[in-house]
């Protein structure tokens, strides 16, 4: 393992909420009340959920997010804090609730989903502001869109001041002010995302290139097009190339999106190489797979490590 003084700095700024899922044999109808096979209250939100990823694979992971003085926001940190998170920009915020997901999943696990995002939206620029020293101390920020854009413009644009590289993972997908793309070192898009943000139809592999070199033309350094079981096309200046994942029995899919984007930002703040920092990625995202929970299942390094160089026959990370 790396020493705490070796440790690189990863800035994450975005959500944290509660997920509440209720397990049944069949989604309600209007007006019925179905009576649920089991229980769930689990930590969420990406801004949390890949604070916790990076804690884990081993850099030192600071959250700039909200919660409320509620009982959830208190159960929020508390769980940030066992995962070793550093907690020290996550504001406590009186003026509205901590922000919750109620879900509902059937046997054949469809399900229907209502978020009331409380604090996700006072996710602020004056909390970013609040965290501005540790910001120019940070190898890499990563950013979702779980909180108000113009807050995600803002730190992308401070952290690129500072000359730290920012990671975008634009879920969930929406278009974008024009101006965040300067500021992006490597943004993650899966396949949807991709067509919302170029207004590219993604049918093909070409099409998915021809997406990508519009990202790029709007500023982007890397673009990594996720591809679930089938791994990520990375396309950066220099080259265009598939990356596979690693075949898995999965169990739990729920976070595989997290885990490959915390990963992505420790291997690149460590210094890998983009072709290497996906391959690890693809890895964490898998092994998540393996195991049931958001952030529960999310790998830790020495997993990982043993996990790729089984795979591989070498070490990584």
């Amino acid at each position: 393992m790396i020493s705490m003084s070796e440790k690189p700095v990863v800035i994450i700024v975005g959500s944290a909420h509660m997920d509440f899922t209720v397990y049944v044999d069949h989604l309600p109808k209007t007006g019925e009340t179905v009576i649920g096979e089991k229980f769930l209250m689990s930590p969420g939100g990406k801004g949390a959920n890949q604070a916790v990823a990076v804690a884990r694979l081993g850099a030192k992971s600071y959250l700039i997010s909200r919660v409320g003085t509620d009982y959830i926001g208190e159960q929020l940190v508390q769980n940030l804090v066992r995962n070793s998170v550093d907690t020290t920009y996550v504001t406590r915020d009186p003026t509205t609730y901590t922000g919750v997901a109620l879900i509902v999943v059937d046997r054949d696990g469809r399900n229907i989903i209502a978020v009331a995002p409380g604090t996700d939206l006072k996710v602020s620029k004056e909390d970013v502001d609040r965290a501005e020293e540790i910001i120019k101390r940070a190898s890499i920020m990563l950013l979702q869109l779980e909180i108000p854009v113009e807050t995600v413009v803002y730190a992308a644009r401070k952290a690129h001041s500072y000359g730290v590289k920012v990671i975008l993972n634009p879920a969930p997908a929406r278009k974008l002010p024009s101006e965040i793309y300067k500021y992006i070192h490597t943004i993650t898009p899966n396949v949807v995302e991709a067509e919302t943000l170029s207004g590219v139809k993604i049918e093909t592999r070409d099409d998915m290139i021809k997406a990508a070199r519009k990202l790029q033309d709007l500023g982007v350094k890397n673009v990594v097009i996720t591809l679930g079981e089938e791994g990520a096309l990375l396309v950066t200046e220099e080259e265009v190339k598939h990356v596979p994942t690693f075949k898995v029995t999965a169990v739990d899919t729920t976070g595989a999106g997290d885990a490959f984007n915390g990963a992505l930002a420790v291997a690149l703040a460590e210094g890998k190489t983009i072709d290497e920092a996906v391959l690890i990625a693809n890895a964490a995202a898998a092994l998540k797979c393996t195991k049931p929970g958001a952030q529960t299942g999310l790998p830790w390094r020495e997993e990982l490590r043993s996990f790729i160089k089984e795979r591989i026959g070498r070490e990584l990370i």
